[in-house]
């Protein structure tokens, strides 16, 4: 079983992008495929093939624009989600305003509303319903800003099924802990290689069952050791 830590995580992205070649938007498609794979399996197991509600909730990184493609990919094989960016003053990544804009010109609607809104929206769920956490990434250090933390707390207490891409929104990548509020998933959906932090025990009260996907990079050129499973 393979581990990264926050750095290996950026470092391997950039070797992918500058040494093999491949265009980070790619490796975003590839994450985005996966996470769409496994939002099909939720929805078998939430029974949802004849109903239920998909609601994305995406950041401005791109943790976000993986959603956003999945939200993309999803629709080519006709399920629905709905789909909320919550971008606050920050900027979108390159990857995830390229998404935003490939969604938008297919005339999929992508809601920009207030944290508060979107929460009112979370509120109004049920268990079986899902909610696919693309709001934070490996990025985060400490607690997330108020905002957020709201908008986590609300998902925690819709009463719905979560999904978390990557990580839960509010754990620390390499720590496998919560400086402030997090995301409680049933699963998680992460790339490449489980995060350092989840070695840690009590990141499982975060994680829930988490499933590794493949974005294209051939770990025989990548290098990195594989580590005792966790």
């Amino acid at each position: 079983m393979r581990v990264l830590s926050r750095e290996q995580v950026r470092r391997l992205d950039r070797d992918a992008v500058e040494r093999l070649g491949i265009p980070s938007l790619l490796l975003m498609e590839n994450a985005a495929r996966g996470l769409s794979g496994v939002i099909q399996q939720c929805r078998q197991q939430l029974g949802q093939l004849s109903g239920g509600r998909i609601v994305i909730i995406a950041g401005p990184g791109n943790n976000g624009g993986d959603g956003l493609a999945a939200a993309r990919l999803l629709a080519a094989e006709g399920v629905f989600a709905e789909v909320f960016l919550l971008r606050g003053t920050r900027q979108l990544s390159a990857d995830t305003a390229a998404n935003l804009g490939f969604l938008q010109r297919a005339g999929l609607e992508v809601e920009e509303r207030s944290e508060q809104w979107v929460c009112e929206v979370l509120r109004g769920l049920c268990s079986s319903d899902l909610v696919v956490d693309a709001l934070l990434g490996t990025g985060l250090r400490g607690a997330p800003e108020e905002a957020q933390s709201g908008v986590i707390e609300a998902i925690n207490s819709s009463g719905s099924r979560v999904l978390s891409v990557d990580l839960p929104s509010g754990l620390d990548c390499d720590l496998g802990t919560a400086a402030g509020a997090c995301v409680r998933a049933d699963w998680t959906v992460t790339f490449a290689a489980k995060k350092l932090g989840f070695l840690q025990p009590e990141s499982r009260q975060w994680t829930g069952e988490v499933q590794v996907c493949p974005i294209g990079i051939p770990w025989s050129w990548a290098g990195w050791p594989a580590v005792a499973d966790c």
